[in-house]
Parts: structure tokens; C-alpha cells; sequence
């Protein structure tokens, strides 16, 4: 049954359970388009058949016996090889890592695991979830299936592949700057970035195995899928507080009253200041502003009055000190090599107008070579700052739409090389990063959602960003939207 790889995961689920379908015929077809699709794609880089097929006849024995294992009970799914998965390589697409197998699965993991999901496979990660292509030094490149030469995004670049081309249902990711919504975006799929401390990120890489916890703000997990639904389902299984991480609160999540599009308040800009959008996204998001309007949502076009250049570099500002914190712990001296030659990139590429903006390189030397405890806390007090500016300006909206990035999909290219919008040219970071940074350093939650495609058949998404703390809220009119504005499309010989 080849519609069963075009299926999302909570149909799958509902199948299972009611025996049309049995697990081994589910994980036989995932594997069976793996095999036509990936040696193409590079966006599995571990696959684990055998014990995926062992496990799904488990699957078909239980519910034979009349036993559920939980909602997703044999469904396959993947998981981004930035998480640690028991007795399952995990290398988070860093050489030091590549014979790397935990004894413990990342708590996320071992959520969907408890909720009878069977573990395909690890999907191919940028090098320790650190670029905006799917590039690192362990496996070949991941290449987006609308076409091959074009990127998937970054750094959950096999996640966001591996859900379009149908070789997975679902897939768990990370996102740290855009890391889940910029893949989503570039490949016609739907991405969940949640509230920050809202799932646990007990047994996330890039801190490298033993070493110290430092990436403690900014970091979300959140799913991949071709459904708002299936967001829904993998967010109330994966979200809650952790023994192991301390910091995640027991906060419960969010019970929304069911809301029409016709009672919703929803705000919607194509461009943010001083950052420049191609301007077929522009079109796009227009259009589903007009459509909206006429199914009698209230809908107005908006931009908050909110310091976005300032969020910019605030945001890096932070995820340095973050990176500073790890890089004396195991970072090893040719991957700072990489780095300080894609940071040359970065100092040297696109408009000056554009490179004296962002300054990325202008903030990493000074705080790398001289990181101190009064520049860290100055940036976390700015970004307190501004997630209490965002708080207040978004309190008048049930939504907000907005674009995910300068541009769709762009060709592979040398990470930091410029990249053009409209003519410009524009740095890597920026291009790729100018519209998720804001929302990760508020720690906002947004959900991506597939709108429409470009003259060359690339994909467009639109973040849709919520209030903090009301994911399902967010989902509900994510859903609502989704309804009118399109769904997700396949690609052409997937």
C-alpha cells in the first residue's frame, strides 16, 4: 500500500489500532520508499530495520492480544541524530561522535517510545545542529526533494526531507534559531516550535556526552510532520517536566475554547523592517491575508513596534555566550577552524548596509576571545526586556502570520556565502535567520504551515507565532487556517 508513506502519522495511528493495517505493513512501505529515495536524498543517515521490524511485529502481537502501547503504537517515526537514542548510534553529524551509542534515550525519545512509536531510523543533522544546510563531515549531503540542488535548510535539514519524500510519518527535531520553521519552510512541511522550556531537552547534543550543561536558553524540541495534528499529538506527548532537567516547569498545557476563523483577531506583515523578502513570499502571504478576510476574519495588516535589529543581535549575543560556554568542553580544533572560516565568510559577504547590521562576526571575536559574566547577564536582561515588549504587543492578537525566511530554498552553497533577495546580497545568517531569531530569543511558540509554491515549484511556509505558553491555542488556529490557505502538497516522483 504506497498511500500508507503519504499517510500522517495520527491516521496511521487510528489504522493500527482498528487493524485495517497491520505494523509491519506500515514500516515495509516507510522502508521500501527509504530504499528508492534516500541513496538520492541523504536525509536518514541511520537506519535501524531490524530492530524497527522486530519491534513492529511486537506491535502486531500486542494488539492481536487486545494490548495498546500507547497512541502511536506502531507507528515508525525518526528522530533528528541530535538526540541521544539507547543502543542506537548517535553522532549528531560530528566525527568525534561517529561510534557514539548511548545507554539512554533523550526524554523526548523516550516519550514517543512510551507512546508505542517504533524508531526508524536518526536523520542526517548540520554538523552539531550548527549550519542552515544539512552539511557535516560524517555523512553526505541532505538534499531537498523538490530539487536536488537545493538545500533542505538547517540545521534540521534529514527531518524536514525525510517528512516531504514520505520516508517518515513524523519526525522529533530541534530548534535553537530557526532550526525546525527554516527546513519546514524549505520543504513544504509543517514545524512546531514551542514555548522555551516547554519539552525537555535532557539528552540534546551539542553539549557533547559527560560534559557540562550550557545552552540553557533559546532551545526548544518540537516535531516535523505533514499535519497541524500531528504537531498537536507529538507536542502533548513530549511536553511536561523532567526529573532529569530541573528548570522545565510543570506547567500543563493550554485548553483552548474552540474559536471560527470569523472570531479571530489575526495580524500579518511580509516584511520587517531593514530585512528585505523575496518577493514571491511577500505575494504568498498576502494572498492568504485576502483569503482570510473573506471568510470574515478580522484580519489587519501589522507590525508590532518591537526592535527587530535589536532582537537580532541581542539573540546571537546570546546563543555566543551559549556556544562559549561549550567550545572549551570538547569542541575540537578543526570544527573551530570550520567555523572561523565560515565566520570569515559571514565578515566578508553581501551589502555592507547589510553585513554592519547583522555583525554576527563583529559579536562572536570580541565575546569569544574575551567572554565575561557581566556581558552574558547584560544580553539576558535585554532579551528580558524584549520578550516582555513582544508579550505586550501581541496581546491584542489571537495570531500573527509572518515570513520564515528572506527567501525559499536556496541552492547549496558554501556555508556563510551570500545569498541573494530581490537583487541583493544579502549575508548567509541573516538571509537564512532575520525572521525565526526574534521568536527564539522571546521564546514565543510558532507553528509553520505550507502556503503556496514559487514559479520554480520551491516551497513557501508562514510562520504563524502565538502568545508563550499557548501552544494549543496556536495549533487550533494553525488548523483553522490551514483549512483555507492550502495543506501539504507532495513532491513530484515521491
Amino acid at each position: 500500500m504506497s498511500d500508507l508513506i503519504k499517510m500522517p502519522a495520527y491516521q496511521l495511528a487510528q489504522m493500527l489500532r482498528e487493524r485495517a493495517v497491520s505494523a509491519l505493513e506500515v514500516l515495509d512501505a516507510h522502508l521500501a520508499q527509504i530504499a528508492r529515495h534516500n541513496s538520492n536524498l541523504n536525509a536518514i543517515c541511520t537506519l535501524d530495520a531490524e530492530r524497527a521490524r522486530q519491534r513492529a511485529l511486537l506491535a502486531d502481537e500486542a494488539l492481536a492480544l487486545g494490548e495498546n502501547w500507547g497512541i502511536l503504537h506502531g507507528v515508525p517515526i525518526t528522530i533528528k541524530d541530535i538526540f541521544e537514542t539507547a543502543e542506537l548510534r548517535t553522532t549528531a553529524g560530528y566525527k568525534p561522535l561517529k561510534d557514539y551509542i548511548p545507554k539512554l534515550d533523550a526524554t523526548a525519545v523516550a516519550r514517543l517510545r512510551a507512546a508505542g512509536a517504533i524508531i526508524l531510523g536518526k536523520t542526517n543533522p548540520a554538523e552539531l545542529a550548527s549550519d542552515w544546510q544539512g552539511i557535516n563531515d560524517l555523512f553526505p549531503r541532505v538534499n531537498n526533494p523538490w530539487n536536488l540542488n537545493y538545500t533542505p535548510g538547517g540545521s534540521s535539514s534529514g527531518s524536514a526531507a525525510a517528512i516531504a519524500a514520505g520516508l517518515s510519518p513524523l519526525d522529533l527535531g530541534d530548534d535553537f534559531g530557526g532550526s525546525i520553521r527554516q527546513p519546514a519552510h524549505f520543504c513544504g512541511v509543517f514545524g512546531l516550535k514551542p514555548t522555551e522550556r516547554r519539552v525537555p531537552t535532557t539528552g540534546h547534543i551539542p553539549e557533547l556526552p559527560g560534559r557540562p550543561k550550557c545552552i540553557r536558553q533559546m532551545l526548544t524540541i518540537g516535531p516535523l510532520a505533514r499535519s497541524v495534528e500531528d504537531l498537536r499529538l507529538c507536542l502533548q506527548l513530549i511536553a511536561g517536566a523532567d526529573p532529569r532537567q530541573p528548570d522545565i516547569p510543570p506547567v500543563p498545557l493550554d485548553t483552548p475554547s474552540p474559536k471560527s476563523l470569523e472570531n479571530l483577531r489575526i495580524a500579518w506583515t511580509d516584511e520587517f523592517p531593514a530585512f528585505p523578502v523575496a518577493s514571491e513570499i511577500k505575494k504568498a502571504i498576502q494572498s492568504v491575508a485576502e483569503t482570510l478576510s473573506t471568510v470574515r476574519t478580522h484580519v489587519e495588516q501589522w507590525v508590532p513596534k518591537f526592535d527587530f535589529v535589536a532582537a537580532w543581535q541581542i539573540a546571537w549575543a546570546t546563543s555566543i555566550y551559549n556556544a562559549v560556554c561549550a567550545a572549551p568542553v570538547g569542541m575540537d580544533a578543526a570544527f573551530i577552524q570550520k567555523k572561523t572560516a565560515f565566520m570569515f565568510r559571514e565578515a566578508t559577504q553581501g551589502e555592507r548596509e547589510f553585513r554592519k547590521l547583522g555583525s554576527v562576526p563583529g559579536m562572536v571575536f570580541p565575546i569569544f576571545f574575551n567572554p565575561n559574566l557581566k556581558g552574558y547577564f547584560e544580553a539576558l536582561t535585554e532579551r528580558d526586556h524584549l520578550i516582555a515588549q513582544m508579550e505586550r504587543e501581541l496581546e491584542q492578537w489571537d495570531a500573527w502570520l509572518c515570513p520564515v525566511a528572506m527567501t525559499p530554498a536556496f541552492t547549496h552553497r558554501a556555508t556563510g556565502q551570500a545569498i541573494e533577495v530581490e537583487g541583493r546580497k544579502v549575508p548567509y545568517m541573516m538571509a537564512s535567520s532575520a525572521y525565526t531569531e526574534p521568536f527564539a530569543l522571546t521564546g514565543h511558540p510558532v507553528v509553520v504551515i505550507p502556503i503556496g509554491q514559487t514559479k520554480k515549484g520551491l516551497p513557501i511556509g508562514m510562520q504563524i507565532v502565538g502568545k508563550r505558553w499557548r501552544e494549543m491555542e496556536l495549533l487550533e488556529i494553525a488548523q483553522e487556517i490551514n483549512k483555507v490557505v492550502g495543506d501539504f502538497q507532495h513532491p513530484s516522483g515521491y
